[in-house]
């Protein structure tokens, strides 16, 4: 019953990235990218991780991307019609030389996964995943990687702001 559901959302979900990759506009291509990650939210579910899926809902697809739409608004992005890319000749061999390097470290990651001893026959503590466990972990493990990170966040909104600022003199 679990495939009847993941199958298309899968499908969706890797029809949006495509979405995110070849749109043409910037807010579009934001547009896709939120309902990418409303679609893994829905994977999280279907694999009982609900914990999982209300965070990719609130954080990735709420609070992230509320920020990258600002930015992009902010910015007033031009649309790619509007701009002429000149050297076209190098795409090509720069995305064949990406390919292959997404597709060697697939192969590698798939590869250190099924050296792993993980399956279903793995103990998992009682508490794993549990909301009590990541907060305490988040707050205590994890407060500087943490604060950090929202520091950054912070500087990159200043120097949009900067960046797109008009003169006004």
């Amino acid at each position: 019953m679990e495939l009847f559901f993941f199958i298309p959302i899968a499908l969706l979900s890797v029809l949006l990235a495509f979405g995110v990759v070849f749109n043409k506009s910037p807010i579009g291509s934001a547009v896709s990218l939120i309902g990418m990650m409303l679609c893994l939210a829905g994977v999280f579910v279907i694999q009982s991780a609900h914990f999982l899926a209300i965070l990719q809902v609130l954080i990735y697809a709420g609070a992230i991307m509320v920020l990258f739409m600002f930015v992009i608004m902010l910015l007033n992005l031009k649309t790619a019609e509007d701009t002429v890319w000149k050297a076209r000749e190098h795409n090509t061999l720069l995305s064949v030389l990406t390919g292959f390097l997404v597709l060697g470290l697939v192969y590698k990651l798939v590869e250190i996964a099924t050296d792993a001893n993980f399956g279903p026959g793995m103990p998992v503590a009682e508490n794993f995943g549990t909301t009590e466990m990541v907060g305490a972990k988040l707050f205590t493990d994890y407060v500087l990687p943490f604060e950090v990170a929202s520091i950054l966040l912070l500087v990159a909104m200043i120097g949009a702001l900067v960046l797109a600022k008009t003169k006004t003199d």
